[in-house]
């Protein structure tokens, strides 16, 4: 039986050196631009990527936030069973919203907070026990400041109801992408000054807990049961790093 052309092509690869393999990488990137981006830019994924690096921190750092989302999407989103994206046109609030039969839920992701190329921890004492815990941060504001035309208070921050989930992506301290937490947007700690906003820095728990979960479907389950809770700083626990 003839060996099907797609397994002679593995079979030359496997028998090629590194350098050889990188020309015939750049050979077929020259003739195929898989991504629609490419074609609608009519550009290279290498030249957008170069872009990229030679761009500013900032300029990195908001496109960071960008790919928590795309990853979000890739990894969480559609690999998730029973539900569908049913994500509107227009900006939202939310970055995703989902449907199950009559069922809807709407999902803020964002990208745990770093500084100075680390992820941001803080640490803090137990009042009962006296030990030391910690916990990452993650930054809920939106991109953009604004203010109400009829109240005068800035839009930047979130305001309790306009998401039902956050999902933050622990990249910087798992170095996964597809390493997400999840709580309740209704359970986050409110602004001291504005109690119907959510705070700008929210404490996030690797480990999962009573406030934080490593899982979409049982952050769904929390959505239905309608419980109300604030997440507590001091219960959330950094794992390895507290």
């Amino acid at each position: 039986m003839p060996v099907d052309p797609v397994t002679q092509v593995r079979q030359i690869l496997d028998a090629c050196t590194p350098e050889q393999r990188d020309e015939i990488v750049r050979l077929l990137r020259a003739q195929y631009r898989s991504h629609r981006i490419e074609r609608e830019w009519n550009t290279s994924a290498e030249v957008v990527l170069e872009a990229l690096a030679r761009s500013s921190a900032l300029t990195r750092r908001m496109f960071k936030g960008i790919l928590a989302e795309a990853a979000f999407k890739v990894e969480v989103i559609d690999k998730l069973a029973g539900w569908e994206d049913v994500t509107p046109p227009g900006n939202h609030a939310y970055d995703f919203k989902i449907g199950k039969a009559a069922i809807t839920a709407t999902i803020q992701a964002k990208l745990q907070r770093q500084a100075k190329n680390q992820p941001l921890f803080y640490r803090v004492p137990r009042k009962r026990s006296g030990t030391m815990s910690g916990f990452f941060v993650v930054e809920t504001q939106k991109t953009r400041a604004g203010v109400d035309a009829a109240t005068g208070e800035t839009t930047r921050p979130y305001r309790f109801g306009e998401f039902d989930i956050l999902a933050v992506s622990m990249e910087p301290a798992t170095h996964d992408w597809s390493q997400f937490r999840y709580t309740l947007g209704n359970w986050l700690i409110p602004q001291p000054a504005a109690p119907n906003q959510i705070a700008v820095l929210q404490p996030v728990s690797l480990q999962p807990n009573d406030d934080w979960t490593d899982s979409l479907p049982t952050v769904l389950e929390w959505l239905g049961s309608g419980r109300s809770k604030t997440i507590s700083a001091e219960d959330a626990s950094a794992g390895s790093g507290a």
